[in-house]
């Protein structure tokens, strides 16, 4: 019995010295709610190798795809809020899903912001032949044609839709939505005329740009990035003060997770940001680097969250 009483106490004293070690002390894993190959996964595999040597803890990424990303946002939204569970969180998940449909988190309750990584800007494009020479004559020409004009979208409900519609809203602009099931045949009617323009990815426009089957006219940022050469942001070549939409990449944790070991995984994702081959990395998939701490990443969530409610409203859209 004295053995079995000084087992468990030697038990208890051990796990009592692994807590008070310092964070991290142990393995963690980058839940990816992605399948390998998408934005989202692409920026965790590159955050994830670099923060490891950060941290000096191996990152180990997860994919767990599903509902369009929301399976693998509910697993880590559920994830002991100890620290060593993080999700590489997107838009879609966590800014839009919840605002068109029933999701099995609450952005709100279940998951705290870490860290913004990366951006991807959207760019407003036409076919060559399109009647307008610049950002302000296309906005003049379809404003003055209600109803005469269409738009592309990756799908009802998706990141381009609603930056479309906050983009039409903004220039005062009536025009029929055309959901595509994805960038690559909405883009491709573009530039075939079928539908008149379209705000997508600058990493799924700019080659076709390029290749001079589409004009870009403007980005949805509000500042301009070097993936779009000369193109400029929207806000002021289209004269539409205050447009600087976005889609975003970014690390979170459950809500519970101690702040200690929050501050501290915000430092490290600062330092890997600033990394010259993490940055060249993202920009050769089309992403901005584009970080933000713990507390500017909540109040950007919210404002992205405000603008999104707002647009789903005015544009009436709903997801059947």
């Amino acid at each position: 019995m004295r053995q079995i009483v000084l087992f468990i106490s030697t038990l208890m004293l051990c796990a009592a010295a692994l807590a008070q070690q310092p964070y991290p002390n142990r393995q963690l894993r980058m839940v990816i709610p992605w399948p390998p190959g998408q934005a989202t996964d692409l920026v965790a595999r590159v955050v994830a190798q670099k923060l490891s040597e950060v941290l000096g803890q191996p990152v180990v990424p997860e994919n767990r795809p599903g509902a369009g990303g929301m399976t693998g946002t509910d697993f880590a939204a559920k994830a002991l809020p100890d620290g060593y569970t993080l999700l590489m969180g997107s838009s879609g998940p966590i800014s839009i899903n919840p605002l068109l449909q029933k999701t099995p988190f609450d952005v709100d309750r279940d998951l705290v912001p870490v860290a913004k990584s990366a951006r991807a800007p959207f760019m407003l494009v036409t076919a060559p032949s399109f009647p307008a020479a610049n950002a302000r004559e296309f906005v003049a020409l379809v404003k003055a044609n209600p109803g005469k004009y269409s738009f592309a979208s990756s799908g009802t409900g998706a990141t381009a839709h609603i930056l479309a519609e906050a983009f039409n809203a903004g220039a005062g602009l009536t025009v029929t939505h055309v959901p595509y099931k994805g960038s690559v045949p909405a883009l491709t009617d573009v530039a075939g005329g079928q539908v008149h323009y379209a705000l997508e990815t600058v990493a799924a426009a700019m080659p076709l740009v390029r290749a001079g089957r589409l004009r870009a006219y403007g980005l949805s940022t509000g500042t301009a990035t070097p993936l779009a050469p000369g193109v400029e942001p929207l806000a002021e070549a289209a004269n539409i003060p205050g447009y600087n939409l976005s889609a975003w990449i970014g690390v979170m944790v459950a809500a519970g997770t101690p702040k200690p070991v929050i501050d501290r995984l915000s430092a490290a994702m600062q330092t890997v940001m600033q990394s010259a081959d993490v940055r060249e990395r993202l920009n050769s998939v089309g992403l901005d680097v584009d970080y933000a701490g713990a507390e500017e990443f909540a109040r950007d969530l919210r404002d992205q969250k405000a603008r999104f409610t707002e647009t789903i409203k005015r544009a009436g859209i709903k997801i059947e």
